[in-house]
Parts: C-alpha cells; structure tokens; sequence
C-alpha cells in the first residue's frame, strides 16, 4: 500500500469526511523521482465544526503520527468543516508554494 494510500485510509477512519484529497508533492521537491515524502491533505469533516485550526491541526497530527514520525518530511494541512467548504471554498483547493530549498 502507498503512503497516499495510508494516510488517505487513516483520514477516512478518524474523520469521516464528505471530502478527502490526499496530494503527492515531493515531484515539487529536491527528491528522487516516485518518491512519497511531501503531501498535502484537504479534509471536509464535520469533525472540525466549532474547531480552532490549531486543534484541527493536532486531530490530523494525531491520526497520522505513525506516518509523520517514519514516512512524511512535510504536510500541509488544510481541514475545513462542511460549512467553511460550502462557503469559503466551493470546492477549490488552495495551491501549495514552490519549494524554496532543497536545489530546486
């Protein structure tokens, strides 16, 4: 199983979200090809409702902290109740900056 796999899998477990999108960065990063060591995750919970960001934050960390402590160098994080998506985001995913290290 991949790593995407993995945590999209663990996501779904502790979340159960009506949106969840596991992306694959490292093509974005100094690192070899295929790897699976930078992503970004997007996640539409119910779960977040009445929640401050760094408390989302922590949940996903949490849920996570296997692959965090062996697999992912980086993670951006972008956690979104049903009502912030509908209103604030209609679906778009943010963008992710360009790598600013690594010989890129």
């Amino acid at each position: 199983m991949t790593v995407a796999a993995v945590i999209e899998q663990k996501l779904l477990d502790a979340f159960q979200p009506s949106h969840c999108e596991v992306i694959n960065e490292s093509n974005n990063h100094n690192v070899p090809p295929g790897s699976e060591s930078h992503f970004k995750v997007v996640i539409v919970s119910n779960a977040f409702e009445n929640e401050r960001l760094i408390k989302r934050h922590r949940l996903v960390n949490s849920a996570l902290s296997l692959e965090l402590a062996e697999k992912i160098h980086a993670l951006a994080i972008h956690t979104y109740s049903e009502q912030e998506w509908q209103s604030l985001h209609g679906g778009n995913v943010p963008e992710s900056p360009n790598c600013l290290g690594g010989g890129k």
